[in-house]
C-alpha cells in the first residue's frame, strides 16, 4: 500500500529495522538470584526458575533467556541489549520503564507484564502469547509483532513509529492516546479496537479492515449509519 506526498508523489510505508544479533559464544549463568543494578554480559539463563527475583536497573549485554520463568520478576527500569528472550513464560513481570535494544522475543507465553514508560528499538516480537500487557506511554521504534497474540494489550499514550503487525491477532487493543507514523497494521489477522480507533492516524491498514472498522470510525465521529 501506498500513500501520497505533499507534491502528489507516492510514497511507501517506512519498514521497521530488525535487530541484527550476533551472540558470541555464551557461559551458562552460575546460579545466585539477579541483584538490582547487575551487570550480566555474554550470559545464557536456560530452564531457570527466575520467579520474584529483584533484578531493577539490571543490564543484559549479549545474553540470552530460555525457557526461564519470570513470574513477577521485578526487572523495572533494566537494560536488554543484543539479547534473545526465547520461550520464556510468567505473570506479573514488571519491566516498566526498561529499555529493550536490538531483541527478539520468541515464543513468550506471558501475562500481565508491565512495560509503560519503556522504550523498544529494534525489536521483534514473533510467537507466543500476551495478555493484557501494559504498555502505556511507551515508545516503540522499528519495532515488528509478528505470529503472536495480544489480548487487550494497552498502548494508551504511546508513541509507535515504523511498527508492524504481520499475521497477528490485536484482540481488544487499547490505542487511546497514541501517536503514530509508519504503523503498518495491514498483517493483523484479528483487529479488534476496543478504544482509540480516532487515534489511527499515522497507520496503514487494508481495504477489508477500513470496512470493518467503519461502524466504530462513524461512532467516534458521530455519524449515524441508518438504511
Amino acid at each position: 500500500m501506498v500513500r501520497k506526498g505533499q507534491q502528489g508523489q507516492q510514497q511507501t510505508v517506512k519498514a521497521a529495522r530488525r535487530p541484527e544479533l550476533r551472540l558470541p559464544e555464551l557461559t551458562g549463568w552460575g546460579g545466585g538470584e539477579l541483584e538490582p543494578d547487575g551487570d550480566y554480559d555474554g550470559l545464557e539463563f536456560a530452564d531457570l526458575d527466575l520467579a520474584g527475583q529483584e533484578g531493577i536497573g539490571a543490564r543484559f549485554m549479549d545474553c540470552a533467556l530460555r525457557r526461564c520463568a519470570l513470574d513477577e520478576a521485578g526487572l523495572a527500569k533494566a537494560r536488554i541489549l543484543d539479547s534473545v528472550l526465547e520461550g520464556v513464560r510468567g505473570v506479573g513481570t514488571d519491566l516498566s520503564g526498561a529499555s529493550l535494544r536490538d531483541v527478539e522475543l520468541v515464543d513468550a507465553r506471558m501475562g500481565g507484564v508491565q512495560m509503560h514508560g519503556a522504550v523498544l528499538e529494534r525489536v521483534v516480537v514473533r510467537g507466543g502469547k500476551i495478555d493484557y500487557l501494559n504498555l502505556r506511554k511507551a515508545r516503540l521504534k522499528d519495532v515488528v509483532f509478528e505470529g503472536c497474540v495480544l489480548v487487550e494489550p494497552d498502548f494508551a499514550g504511546a508513541v509507535l513509529e515504523r511498527v508492524e503487525f504481520r499475521d497477528c491477532g490485536l484482540r481488544g487493543v487499547d490505542f487511546s492516546g497514541v501517536r503514530m507514523a509508519d504503523v503498518d497494521l495491514r498483517g493483523v489477522s484479528v483487529l479488534e479496537i476496543a478504544r482509540g480507533v480516532e487515534a489511527l492516524g499515522g497507520a496503514v491498514i487494508s481495504p477489508g479492515q477500513l470496512f470493518e472498522l467503519a461502524p466504530a470510525m462513524a461512532a467516534q465521529l458521530g455519524v449515524r449509519v441508518v438504511p
